[in-house]
Order: structure tokens, then C-alpha cells, then sequence
């Protein structure tokens, strides 16, 4: 199911079709490098994908979505929005990954983008977030185009992270 549409990208739920292409991006240690958990094996992926399926389980308006290239209809990554609950205080992210052959066009920036305005008009979220693992210069600078600006360092159970906050009233 569609979930929203740019100029380039259409991204929508995933499905248990997208598994192969989901694992093969999970698997590229360059692509999973500011992951703390680093790269996923085939059967982690399905997990994964299978708890996304219909949404976040608690949130089904938020999770992960497929994320296809309109001009060729491949699937490129997933992107979308995921719950956490950083210091007692509930906050939604915006989550970004892609396939490395799409890096540097742009794309994150754009389905960010999207994201972000989908979260605040349709969901009514008034504060976003995006949890940065120190050093992933790329991301920073997506969540910095998206209007996002540093708030603080902080450390999870994951491990060191850096909070970045969009709030619009």
C-alpha cells in the first residue's frame, strides 16, 4: 500500500517480495557501517521486514517502508518514521537507508524530506528526531537540509548516539 510519493521515490509498506532485495542491503557491511548492530543475516532481515509488515506493531501509522525508484520501479531501500523512547519522552524518528548505487543523488534528502512533512500534515507529529551514530557525516547532513539542528549527544542501550530535532508548533 502507497504510503507517499515524490518526485522520484514512492515509498509504501513492505512486503514479504521485498525480502531478497531488503537482505542484500542489510548484508553490505558500507551500507549497515553506522549501524551498531552492523550487518543482518538473511533470517534478522526477515524478522525485521515481518515486524514492519503492517507498520509499527504499537504504531501502525509509523514503521518502515519500501522505498522504489519511480523511473525503474526498483526497490532502493527503506526509509520512514520509528517510535523510541529517548529519556522518558516519546519521540518519532526519521529513519533513512539506501542503496549505495543511489548515494549522492540526492534521494535521502528527498524521501527525508517527504517523511518529515507526511509525519507533521498527516500524523500531526510537531517534533521529529533523527538518532545519528557519531561520525556518519551523510546522515547529518540530511537531517541538517531537512531543517534539523543538533541538540545533544546521548548514549542507549544501542550505544552513543547523536539527537537531532526538527519542531515545528
Amino acid at each position: 500500500m502507497k504510503i507517499l510519493e515524490t518526485n522520484r521515490l514512492l515509498l509504501r509498506h513492505l512486503e514479504m517480495g521485498d525480502l531478497d532485495n531488503l537482505a542484500a542491503l542489510y548484508r553490505d557491511p558500507d551500507i549497515r557501517r553506522y549501524f551498531p548492530e552492523g550487518t543482518l543475516t538473511y533470517e534478522e532481515t526477515k524478522e525485521e521486514l515481518e515486524w514492519f509488515l503492517h507498520g509499527h506493531p504499537e504504531h501502525p501509522e509509523l514503521g518502515l517502508w519500501a522505498t522504489i525508484y519511480k523511473e525503474t520501479g526498483q526497490f532502493i531501500g527503506r526509509c520512514g518514521l520509528l517510535p523510541w523512547t529517548l529519556d522518558g519522552q516519546f519521540e518519532v524518528e526519521v529513519a533513512y537507508l539506501l542503496d549505495k548505487a543511489f548515494w549522492h543523488q540526492g534521494l535521502a534528502t528527498e524521501a527525508a524530506q517527504a517523511i518529515a512533512n507526511y509525519a507533521r500534515t498527516t500524523l500531526g507529529q510537531t517534533r521529529l528526531v533523527c538518532l545519528i551514530t557519531p561520525g556518519n557525516t551523510a546522515s547529518i547532513k540530511v537531517a541538517e537540509r531537512i531543517g534539523m539542528k543538533f541538540e545533544r549527544e546521548g548514549v542507549d542501550e544501542i550505544g552513543p548516539y547523536l539527537l537531532y530535532a526538527l519542531e515545528q508548533p
